[in-house]
């Protein structure tokens, strides 16, 4: 049995240290954003409890699905390499952005050149989409953080990095490997509001169908999902995760991860997903456990 742990939208803080000239553009709003909403809706204490949980749970590897970040400042880059960490070995964990990774385009090289070690495929290559074989498991990391304007959440994958995915969901299945997609907006229609969407999910959907996968897990929306969109043979499972870090002061779901035990083989996978959260008291909650068997198309 191989277990997956995944984690997303831990928003670390506190905000790391900044100059005036970094909040010009869209940072600004976001900062206004955090000041007032975020900084206390996100609790780290909660964070380290779900922290500890993981590490308890002894998984074989560990994804996070992006938004270390509140509006993608360097140093809060410096910050998520500690957090990551904490997770586990370098090789046994894997990360890709979201939104508030990308949060402008001077963010974008400071993510690469801190983040880059949890975004490599197998050998070292740093890029999107990455591939790392695990066990009986191949995992293939999306980048759908893009730079946007204030007030706007969207995602974007482009045409060259679906087709790439493509291309590693048929490598997988020639390895004979349990296919696992991880990106940060939910990749299909209808997955989020308009200002918050993945704007070609459409384009994923169509290459899912053709090329198929066994699971896929996002962030994004704070909120537990399930959605299946077909794929070749059977249906694709699409989860969505809570934000790690929601404490009582927040809007929504409380922090919670999910714990994917996967059995099987790739003619056959047999997926279980056991959802993992804290009572305000500290005490685990399991919130519910379900079996993602594959449904027929």
């Amino acid at each position: 049995m191989f277990k997956l742990a995944h984690l997303s939208d831990p928003h670390l803080g506190p905000l790391a240290g900044f100059s005036l000239h970094q909040l010009l553009g869209k940072r600004a709003t976001g900062y206004v954003n955090w000041r007032r909403k975020r900084r206390h809706a996100h609790d780290m204490a909660i964070l380290a409890l779900i922290v500890a949980d993981i590490r308890a749970q002894a998984p074989d590897h560990v994804a996070c699905t992006g938004d270390v970040a509140h509006i993608g400042l360097p140093d809060e880059f410096k910050t998520a390499v500690t957090f990551l960490d904490t997770l586990g070995p370098r090789d046994a964990v894997s990360f890709v952005p979201g939104n508030h990774d990308a949060y402008a385009r001077s963010s974008l090289k400071a993510l690469a050149s801190h983040l880059g070690p949890w975004c490599a495929s197998d050998g070292g290559a740093v890029g999107y989409p990455w591939y790392r074989r695990q066990g009986p498991v191949a995992l293939i990391g999306l980048n759908s953080g893009i730079p946007t304007l204030p007030l706007m959440a969207t995602g974007r994958i482009g045409a060259a990095q679906i087709a790439a995915t493509g291309q590693l969901l048929d490598r997988a299945r020639d390895e004979g490997l349990i296919r696992v997609i991880l990106i940060h907006h939910p990749p299909y229609v209808g997955g989020a509001r308009r200002s918050r969407e993945l704007v070609d999910a459409e384009a994923f959907e169509a290459m899912l169908k053709r090329k198929g996968a066994d699971l896929v897990v996002h962030g994004h929306n704070h909120r537990f999902s399930l959605a299946w969109r077909p794929g070749q043979g059977h249906d694709v499972p699409i989860i969505g995760v809570p934000s790690a870090s929601t404490g009582p002061l927040g809007h929504g779901e409380m922090a919670t991860w999910h714990l994917f035990r996967i059995e099987g083989d790739a003619k056959s996978p047999q997926i279980t997903l056991e959802q993992r959260g804290f009572e305000l008291d500290g005490t685990v909650m399991l919130r519910q456990e379900i079996a993602l068997h594959a449904k027929p198309v």
